[in-house]
């Protein structure tokens, strides 16, 4: 069985050698040691949310948190091209169900997309708080995938600003339900961002694709058929996944 996980500020790894100290406390500590009740003797592994992993030894259990003693240090190098999942806003929360299921599969950053056809609008005090629950979204569901980094939410974008994106990106696939080449068949790059488009319920409207296109992404199919936009996003990842990444 893989060793519990606990995400840290990345300033309590920043100095951890073998040997050394630490005390995971905070929400993360009393999660170990009051929930999970793990105590001394039992492994850990602690994870920054930038690459940095330590695994330690718990030796001694408080009230909410653990004495640890570091065994070992890794840092996972960032990947390389990186998948980045730009996803339109959709209601009844399926934005946030398509991004935590891109966050458990490998996306390594999601960005939020106010397309025209977008029935939910982030405005105001609302964008702020949507976004602070898009990063918690992804923080809980890079844990649960026990990810040592943790995807960037970008700030909200419109099609204008996505199209500029696009353009300083090294490949951009635009999920359209009429796209005759299939994603499965593409070539990444070997480096840069490679963007995922998915769009809203409606659909993205053709001044939206020949935009995207202008700026150099191919619109892509994934299949026969339509999914929904909570799952197109995750099923394109799995797709380029498998083509890189998982082999």
């Amino acid at each position: 069985m893989t060793l519990p996980l606990f995400h840290v500020d990345p300033a309590t790894l920043a100095g951890a050698e073998v040997g050394a100290s630490l005390v995971l406390d905070g929400p993360e500590g009393r999660h170990a040691a009051t929930v999970r009740r793990i105590g001394p003797g039992e492994q850990v592994l602690l994870a920054d949310g930038t690459g940095r992993r330590v695994t330690a030894e718990v030796t001694a259990a408080g009230e909410g948190a653990l004495d640890l003693r570091v065994r070992e240090v890794a840092t996972e190098p960032e990947p390389s091209p990186r998948f980045v999942m730009v996803q339109a806003l959709a209601k009844a929360g399926r934005d946030e169900d398509a991004i935590e299921a891109a966050t458990e599969i490998g996306a390594d950053e999601v960005v939020p997309w106010q397309a025209a056809r977008c029935i939910v609008q982030w405005r105001g005090d609302k964008s702020a708080r949507a976004l602070r629950k898009w990063e918690s979204v992804v923080a809980a569901a890079a844990k649960q995938a026990r990810r040592s980094r943790v995807p960037l939410v970008a700030q909200p974008v419109t099609t204008a600003a996505l199209a500029r994106r696009i353009a300083d990106g090294a490949s951009a696939f635009v999920l359209h339900e009429d796209a005759t080449v299939p994603l499965a068949g593409v070539t990444l790059p070997e480096g840069g961002d490679v963007l995922v488009v998915v769009g809203p319920e409606g659909g993205i409207t053709p001044e939206e694709v020949a935009q995207l296109e202008a700026a150099g992404a191919v619109a892509v199919r994934l299949g026969p058929t339509v999914l929904r936009s909570s799952s197109a996003g995750p099923a394109a990842l799995a797709v380029l996944s498998a083509a890189s990444r998982w082999r």
